[in-house]
């Protein structure tokens, strides 16, 4: 599938990396992260959306999310997490990528 004029949008995005946070607060962190997940898999453009516990590093939070559009994803994000969820990232290393087309393994 490609992503063209024809369709109505350039490409698609995709937002993955990761989080490090506390070790003492990892699970709480994961389960809290519950609430925005489904949130956003009921929001309009979302395709994909996972926040998950890495099965190596006990630190590491592992970030998945591929959406429609820009527009849906700000749309989602608003003004992005609170203070009290962004004080418990330690460090984050999350980047946003352009996908022009998909193809099968």
């Amino acid at each position: 599938m490609s992503f063209g004029a024809g369709n109505g949008r350039n490409c698609m995005l995709i937002i993955a990396g990761h989080l490090i946070v506390d070790l003492a607060d990892h699970d709480r962190y994961v389960a809290d992260c519950a609430v925005a997940v489904e949130q956003a898999r009921r929001a309009s453009g979302c395709l994909d959306f996972a926040l998950t516990a890495d099965p190596v590093d006990p630190a590491r939070v592992n970030v998945y999310e591929r959406w429609e559009s820009d527009t849906e994803l700000a749309n989602f994000r608003g003004s992005g997490p609170d203070t009290a969820t962004q004080a418990r990232i330690l460090s984050a290393e999350v980047h946003k990528y352009r996908i022009s087309s998909i193809e099968a393994p």
